[in-house]
């Protein structure tokens, strides 16, 4: 392509700001990052903010190459055809190439009374919110905490360790990801807090109200706060500007992150459905993928054919309050396995993990091109398996419906 190539990102978390400082890696390419924060959320650490022990955000100075242009503005329209992108402001930017990282938010809760009377905790905005909330409250008052995922199990661990009397509703098992072993690590120092744990095939929430949450089987249980961490969904930024979605509204792209509707736009991140088999959100994933699709744009510039997705390492880091954590290893199939580290060797992992992502993005943004994490041997083998586990299952699926 000759002269400038102009990329836009949309999402300024982790996958858009790996993808953003790689491409700076060119001098040809002019990179503009949307983003409707000045800064980047620290999400690994809203559980922290919630507990009081940190804001979770990252100066984007910090993390984003002095290259890229910092657009503070929400995007409300794709327009593929016109290689555009509408902003809330009003104004509108002309791409090359577009990079779809619109990261993931709190699901919209179907559970009658839980949008009038929970307190979601996926965002920023929705951490402070809840944070006030518990201050407004007595510290002797009950809270609820709906989800036994690592959000949930973090900020029931959090809550706990400020005093709090905190129950967590798993709506089934603890920690669904962990293996047996990993889950009875959890349960040990989930106890050592005194947090009351309500796991069960009939723990399911069906009723949210002022003061408590009703479940399956019938049982109340009383909080003053009740805080919904059940569950994530992305923003449905590309379902309205017609791109195709998969069900949960992730923008499909191909093995190389391309959209399935257009070679002009990528996707990175939780917001994207590669083959229609996406990969588990979480932070483990969306940084290496802001690689891959930066990848894949530069291959193309250079006239050269993209690489292929790949994962070759899987696992699930949770803190238990700041003294303990466990370190979860999983397979190539993201299935959690017997080994796992736990204790306080565990919280010392993740904080490490913690502080380990800004310093691959500002790595990045100093060297351009230095990441090297999305390129880590294996993983190959497991995914070509998946792909073809998911086209045999659809023509069953298809079947069964007809």
């Amino acid at each position: 392509m000759a002269g400038n190539t102009q990329v836009v990102v949309i999402g300024g978390g982790y996958a858009g700001v790996m993808a953003a400082n790689r491409l700076t890696g060119r001098d040809d390419v002019t990179v503009t990052l949307v983003n409707p924060r000045p800064e980047l959320v620290h999400r690994v650490r809203l559980h922290q903010l919630v507990g009081g022990t940190d804001d979770a955000v990252v100066a984007f100075q910090d993390v984003l190459a002095g290259g890229v242009r910092l657009v503070v503005d929400t995007a409300t329209r794709i327009d593929a055809a016109g290689r555009g992108v509408t902003l809330a402001s009003g104004g509108t930017l002309a791409y090359d190439y577009l990079i779809y990282a619109a990261g993931s938010v709190s699901a919209a809760p179907s559970v009658p009374g839980a949008a009038e009377f929970a307190y979601p905790a996926a965002t920023l905005e929705e951490a402070r919110r809840l944070r006030t909330a518990l201050g407004a409250v007595p510290a002797t008052a009950a809270v609820t905490v709906v989800g036994a995922g690592p959000a949930g199990i973090e900020t029931a661990a959090e809550l706990a360790e400020e005093g709090r009397r905190v129950t967590l509703v798993c709506g089934g098992v603890l920690g669904p990801y962990l293996h047996t072993r990993g889950r009875r690590s959890v349960a040990k120092w989930l106890a050592r807090l005194g947090v009351t744990v309500v796991d069960g095939p009939d723990t399911t929430v069906t009723a949210v109200s002022r003061d408590a949450v009703r479940l399956a089987d019938g049982r109340e249980v009383p909080g003053e706060v009740t805080v919904w961490t059940a569950g994530f969904g992305v923003p449905d930024l590309a379902a309205r500007s017609g791109l195709s979605v998969d069900a949960a509204g992730r923008l499909l792209t191909d093995e190389t992150l391309t959209s399935v509707d257009d070679p002009r736009v990528l996707a990175a991140g939780d917001s994207a459905a590669p083959s229609g088999v996406p990969l588990r959100m979480s932070c483990l994933n969306a940084t290496p993928l802001g690689a891959r699709a930066a990848d894949t744009v530069l291959s193309r510039l250079a006239g050269e054919e993209p690489d292929h997705l790949h994962q070759g390492l899987y696992a699930q880091c949770v803190s238990v309050g700041r003294g303990a954590g466990i370190y979860q290893f999983a397979n190539r199939s993201d299935v959690a396995v017997w080994l796992h580290i736990g204790d306080g060797l565990g919280a010392r992992i993740k904080e490490l993990v913690c502080e380990g992502i800004p310093k691959h993005l500002s790595g990045e943004a100093r060297k351009p091109g230095s990441y090297r994490l999305h390129r880590t041997p294996g993983g190959i083998a497991k995914r070509r398996q998946s792909l073809r586990a998911h086209r045999d299952e659809a023509p069953a699926a298809a079947d069964r419906t007809a």
